[in-house]
């Protein structure tokens, strides 16, 4: 009785939490039946009775009154919600609208819309333009919270139009956003989202925002549980079919050597290939896609990465296929180690690709719970037989709005009758305020590990949990854990390294600072993490130390770090085929530094470097990132890092330069091209 009235309790307090943006009444977004032209000036009769909404400065001071006016309206009909920014300027010559190519800003002004469509305070979608009405679509999960590549998903695209114009007052611009391309909840045709708005005034570093969110927390202003509601009466879903095929054909000439050594002919090879990819609303709320015979020859190649750990280099899905709603498939189990990496499908360990034969996918919401299936079949590559890949995920709302449970399920089966299974559990719940405690198990049940050792969860299971201050102002933190069994292994997941046990830390003091002050805000913060063999539980990994981050009013932002690291290795491993690290202990000392220019001027540039012991050797990183808006029709991207590592005692070096050149030459917002090259030293 004792336990089950402590329980009571803590349900209880859960679900009385204050939470920011829910004791604000919500606004009843206007409605209308005359037409709208799509031309940017939001002039119709439409607009007359819209919703306006209230703006205020966020950055680089927080609730004073904009520097420059800003209206921004917002109505819907039957089949779209419209935005519209009336962009006043006082200085119309410095409006800022260099970018022509799709989902990039530069050092651009913009205007931007952030819908949580599922009112779940966790997850939205952003639609974001520019004077020169590009269209620029993210997805985010996970309230904006922990690493940026965890929870923005860039490479979301769904469909809408817009239209900007710029005129000796300013700039103006509508979007036009069709129910069909938002997934929402509906109450007998009543929705209810969450909405925020923002304009940036770039030469200013100046971001305007509605509501008025207070910055105490990191990215605040991209946090749905920050948004303000809005209610939408009397809609309908819709839904419609989207086909997209595609035919690529193509032909090879290989010399090959003839008999005589000094002839040689030619082989030709002819390629044609086909497919289709369907996507239709099941719902207002759940998604179909379906796919033959998948083409990911769209796909930009990975960023090229230089390996100078022991571990697996991790890269992000790219893939449109997989992108909508991809948060909602996210099951970290700590850092980029996750249940489920949908990289695994298609692709080879060594990244060559595998006919996907076809699929399907299911996402979306049914009542309180999210959904999400997946079920895709590849060919047979090489060694690699065909294999069918199978993932479902549930989760739902508990105690209050910002909190959340759920489990996943994979699989993996070979024809030749390998299989992988897992599943997994997880939550995250806030306590009060911006404490939260979250919490992950796995475990994965291998055919090959039924044979040796069978399905312990205390030999193939993983757990971590963290309990975390989200907090910008003031005193942050963040405690966890993770423990790794020997034979963890998500044949559709991601992990580098197992069996172990992890404990991390980190503590942060924020000010921000006066009207006065050059910074925004500035940071000292604390981290540390080690990792202990479950075996004898020797240590294997240590890193520590303090480092201090700032952001400036002119747009620039910066950090610095010193680490302690200890590592010790059972066995060496190689930089390359000359270049290793013997196994033994070692104790060393690294230095960062990073800097980012102002986003205010059309050159910028990221720079970064490390320096220091490493291992039983000295090294010396540095990077730079500069990217140049030349003309609305010429963007020039580059990157180069350098590696210098030396090791006196065994007389090794290791060199590595790493180079890359993106050209981006956009005839329109329509029509555009990209040149990518790239060149790694370490690989030729």
């Amino acid at each position: 009785m004792r336990y089950r009235h402590l329980l009571f309790a803590v349900v209880t307090l859960l679900a009385a939490i204050p939470v920011s943006g829910q004791d604000r009444e919500p606004i009843y977004i206007a409605r209308t039946s005359l037409p709208i032209t799509l031309d940017g000036f939001s002039n119709e009769p439409a607009w007359e009775n819209a919703t306006s909404f209230p703006m205020t400065m966020y950055e680089p001071m927080s609730g004073v009154p904009p520097s420059e006016r800003t209206e921004v309206l917002a109505v819907y009909d039957d089949e779209y919600i419209y935005f519209a920014i009336r962009a006043y300027d006082s200085n119309p010559e410095g409006i800022r609208g260099n970018v022509l190519f799709r989902d990039r800003f530069g050092s651009d002004d913009y205007f931007e819309v952030m819908l949580d469509t599922f009112n779940d305070n966790e997850n939205s979608v952003i639609f974001s333009t520019n004077p020169a009405g590009i269209r620029r679509d993210v997805a985010v999960s996970r309230d904006a919270s922990g690493p940026a590549g965890a929870w923005m998903n860039v490479d979301f695209d769904t469909y809408w139009d817009v239209a900007s114009v710029v005129t000796d007052e300013g700039w103006f611009s509508e979007m036009r956003i069709p129910f069909s391309s938002l997934r929402f909840q509906d109450d007998n045709g009543r929705v209810v989202m969450g909405l925020a708005i923002q304009r940036i005034i770039v030469r200013k570093s100046e971001r305007i925002m509605f509501p008025d969110i207070e910055p105490d927390v990191s990215l605040a202003f991209l946090k749905p549980s920050r948004f303000h509601k809005i209610v939408l009466e009397d809609v309908e879903s819709h839904s419609p079919v989207y086909i997209r095929p595609y035919v690529m054909g193509g032909l090879e000439r290989l010399a090959v050597a003839g008999q005589d050594p000094d002839t040689f002919g030619h082989d030709h090879n002819r390629m044609l290939e086909g497919g289709l990819d369907v996507k239709y609303g099941l719902t207002n709320n759940l998604t179909l896609d379906l796919t033959v015979n998948t083409d990911f020859a769209q796909v930009e190649a990975d960023d090229q990465q230089v390996n100078l750990t022991r571990f697996s280099l991790f890269f992000p899905e790219k893939r449109q296929f997989f992108q909508e709603r991809a948060g909602l498939f996210e099951f970290r189990t700590g850092g980029n180690s996750r249940l489920f990496h949908s990289r695994r499908i298609g692709l080879t360990d060594q990244g060559e690709m595998v006919r996907i034969l076809g699929g399907a996918r299911i996402v979306g919401r049914s009542g309180p719970w999210d959904i999400g299936f997946l079920n895709m079949q590849t060919d047979k590559k090489g060694d690699l037989p065909s294999e069918n890949f199978g993932v479902l995920r549930l989760r739902r709302q508990l105690f209050n709005p910002y909190s959340y449970a759920g489990g996943m399920a994979t699989s993996r089966v070979g024809a030749d009758g390998q299989y992988n299974l897992a599943y997994g559990l997880d939550g995250s719940f806030r306590l009060y305020g911006d404490d939260y405690l979250t919490f992950q198990w796995a475990h994965t049940l291998d055919e090959s590990e039924k044979v040796e050792r069978g399905w312990s969860p205390a030999e193939s299971g993983r757990f971590t949990a963290l309990f975390e201050r989200r907090l910008r102002d003031g005193i942050g933190y963040g405690i966890g854990m993770v423990w790794s069994g020997p034979d963890y292994n998500p044949g559709v997941g991601f992990i580098q390294r197992s069996d172990f046990t992890q404990f991390n830390q980190n503590v942060t003091y924020t000010w921000r600072r006066g009207e006065e002050s050059p910074f925004i805000w500035h940071s000292m913060m604390l981290s540390g993490e080690a990792y202990y063999r479950n075996e004898g539980f020797e240590l294997e990994t240590f890193q520590a130390g303090p480092g201090w981050a700032y952001q400036l009013k002119s747009g620039a932002q910066g950090n610095f770090s010193l680490h302690l690291v200890y590592e010790d290795l059972l066995f060496p491993f190689f930089l390359d085929r000359n270049t290793f690290i013997p196994e033994g202990d070692y104790t060393f000392y690294q230095f960062s530094a990073n800097y980012s220019m102002s986003r205010a001027g059309l050159f910028r540039f990221t720079a970064n470097t490390q320096a220091g012991s490493f291992f039983d050797g000295e090294r010396v990183s540095f990077s730079f990132r500069p990217s140049w808006n030349v003309s609305p029709h010429l963007e020039i991207e580059g990157s180069y890092t350098f590696n210098y590592i030396r090791f006196p005692k065994r007389d090794q070096t290791f060199n590595s330069h790493l180079a890359l050149l993106r050209l981006g030459i956009p005839f329109n917002t329509e029509v555009s091209t990209n040149i990518f090259v790239q060149y790694n030293s370490a690989s030729n």
